[in-house]
């Protein structure tokens, strides 16, 4: 059996002392919900994944990754879920 060798951090340790992986990251094309969005930016918010490749493996743009990150700092993860966006939006 073969270890493909990845270049950078593998994991890394939440606040809360979960540990978080390359593997518990969502794929590249997928539908975006909450906890997809929340987990890449716990990935690059704790040094998983650098910014420029999670925008780069996701096909993001940088303002739409920012307002995720915004949405997390100020209210959380449930900001990031689309029923609850005008709600948080107004605050």
């Amino acid at each position: 059996m073969f270890v493909k060798k990845a270049h950078g951090r593998r994991t890394a340790v939440l606040p809360d002392g979960s540990i978080l992986t390359l593997a518990d990251l969502p794929p590249a094309n997928i539908r975006w919900v909450a906890s997809r969005k929340a987990v890449v930016v716990a990935a690059v918010k704790y040094g998983l994944l650098t910014r420029d490749a999670a925008l780069k493996r996701y096909d993001l743009t940088g303002e739409e990754f920012d307002a995720w990150c915004l949405a997390v700092d100020r209210h959380g993860s449930e900001a990031l879920k689309i029923t609850r966006l005008q709600k948080f939006k107004q605050l």
